[in-house]
């Protein structure tokens, strides 16, 4: 659970999503590795609703401004208890170091996961 966090949270940020769709770049600098995909998920100034089948958005509480759109599966990091708590971790301060380092050794061993003549 907290290699899939590291790497869906990552990858979000980074804007690898299918077709190049805005769903679940849940920031606004896709040019780093940073942790703004799960901030930005759980930050309580955003109210999630349904918009139709299966997007949703994030509206400023404040102002009922779309600020992003997601996902179902998104939006599980933030309801999923588990997932939620590993997702609160690195989305907390300081989280973002943890969050790249286990995004690094994630992708590493996805990457090296057919490759026998490495052994």
């Amino acid at each position: 659970a907290p290699a899939m966090t590291a790497l869906v949270g990552g990858m979000r940020t980074l804007g690898a999503t299918y077709q190049n769709t805005d769903l679940g770049v849940l920031t606004d600098d896709t040019e780093a590795l940073t942790n703004d995909f799960l901030v930005n998920l759980l930050d309580m100034s955003y109210e999630w609703e349904q918009d139709d089948d299966d997007v949703y958005v994030a509206r400023d509480r404040d102002t009922g401004d779309v600020q992003w759109r997601g996902t179902r599966f998104d939006l599980i990091f933030g309801s999923h208890p588990r997932l939620r708590a590993i997702a609160e971790v690195y989305g907390s301060n300081g989280g973002e170091a943890e969050l790249v380092s286990d995004f690094v050794d994630a992708w590493t061993k996805v990457m090296r996961a057919d490759r026998f003549d490495l052994e």
